[in-house]
């Protein structure tokens, strides 16, 4: 009789501790399941949040499409005329001011570019820096602000500077998207102080547009073996040499070195050399 009793208990005790195991691994899947909800979810809006910008306004990524492939051709184009420049200063063109096309929508900085030039490619160095700065405004159905050193080098300092600051500032203001300045060694020293304010890396007045400056050497010409890396040595040996003489007068405006290291640092974002070019007409160029 005694065993008959615990028979009956023994099962009365297993069937809760099953009922329990059977709802801890009820609970267990559960709060997986709403684990693996919770992080589709998560994955699911930040694709929707990243996408956003097209999603209100379909246009945007087929324009800059556009933008891209006319830009590309532009250049193409380009590069069929001026067969006489190295492979290394289209591909560093063409992806420098491509990446800012690309980014149009998010400007940290804008896209600063230094060409330069002996006595010998003085006609290609503009025509060619023209074209590039017009190629660019083109893409985007801008047109390219333009201010020539030479016209300006005999003027006061601070005449210019303020000449420039007004020419750069009202043609940014007026959706121009480019600037192209000829001969910028040629420009009065204290007035090259603007550019702070046009080529500061994170600070600058217009984030979403390009400058380009021209510096003529006043060496006859340029070896073709000639590295990057000296040719910027060369320009700011040069500019140094220009805007640190002992005749500039010492005042508020004027340059010194350290002034002049801290413009360097601005508009040295890439320096390329530019080659003469056989059968380049004068008037073939603005």
């Amino acid at each position: 009789r005694s065993k008959f009793r615990d028979q009956p208990s023994t099962g009365k005790q297993s069937q809760p501790l099953a009922k329990n195991n059977g709802q801890s691994q009820s609970g267990f899947h559960k709060s997986w399941t709403l684990l693996l909800v919770l992080l589709i979810s998560v994955l699911l809006l930040y694709v929707l949040w990243s996408r956003m910008p097209s999603l209100l306004d379909p246009t945007l990524s087929s324009r800059d499409t556009q933008i891209l492939q006319t830009f590309r051709a532009q250049m193409k184009k380009l590069k069929s005329t001026y067969q006489s420049q190295d492979p290394g200063l289209w591909k560093r063109t063409h992806v420098f001011l491509e990446k800012h096309l690309n980014a149009s929508h998010v400007h940290l900085e804008p896209a600063i570019l230094l060409f330069t030039a002996g006595q010998e490619a003085e006609t290609a160095l503009r025509c060619l820096s023209n074209e590039i700065a017009d190629a660019f405004a083109f893409s985007q159905n801008a047109t390219t602000i333009k201010i020539n050193g030479a016209e300006k080098a005999v003027l006061d300092s601070d005449i210019v500077k303020l000449e420039v600051d007004n020419e750069l500032s009202s043609g940014f203001r007026e959706g121009k998207k480019v600037a192209v300045v000829h001969r910028f060694e040629l420009l009065p020293a204290g007035s090259t102080l603007i550019f702070y304010k046009y080529c500061d890396h994170e600070n600058a007045a217009f984030k979403d547009v390009a400058l380009l400056l021209t510096v003529l050497l006043d060496e006859q010409s340029l070896r073709k073996s000639i590295t990057l890396q000296e040719v910027e040595e060369k320009v700011r040996d040069f500019l140094w040499e220009k805007f640190t003489s002992s005749d500039v007068p010492a005042s508020y405006s004027s340059m010194d070195t350290d002034k002049l290291s801290g413009l360097w640092s601005r508009i040295s974002h890439l320096v390329l050399p530019v080659w003469p070019e056989k059968g380049l007409s004068v008037e073939g160029c603005t």
